[in-house]
């Protein structure tokens, strides 16, 4: 094979929108973040930081009553899958929730039932007085 036939060769790739799988995901991320920010209400920090891209972890990880700076974590891999069950568990028991809770807050496609279940449901913050938040 020549570097001619190499280079005449093209290769074609097409992505076609599924609405059905998109439909899905929106509802999803929008499940997530209402209950991001209930919990972060909760919590009493600014709901709105659940909108806030980078913003919502450094709330979350002041929620699990972690420094605000550990959200750099979450960028390093395989570390911040550690960080990532770290957080999601000091979560859950500060709103009184086991260990196994914590679980179902990190991994998909739990999330999206967990989270809502700590704003709307009976659980309340248990962290002592609000995280001190600076921005």
């Amino acid at each position: 094979m020549s570097l001619s036939t190499i280079s005449e060769t093209s290769y074609s790739y097409s992505y076609q929108f599924d609405p059905v799988s998109g439909l899905f995901g929106f509802i999803v991320a929008v499940l997530v973040i209402i209950g991001h920010w209930g919990t972060f209400k909760k919590a009493g920090l600014h709901g709105w930081a659940a909108i806030i891209p980078f913003y919502n972890i450094w709330t979350l990880c002041k929620v699990a009553g972690r420094p605000g700076w550990w959200f750099i974590w979450y960028i390093i891999p395989i570390v911040n899958i550690v960080i990532g069950i770290i957080v999601a568990v000091e979560v859950a028991r500060k709103f009184g929730r086991g260990g196994a809770f914590g679980f179902f807050l990190l991994f998909w496609p739990l999330p999206f039932i967990g989270y809502p279940i700590l704003a709307f449901g009976s659980s309340q913050y248990q962290g002592g007085t609000a995280p001190e938040v600076r921005v």
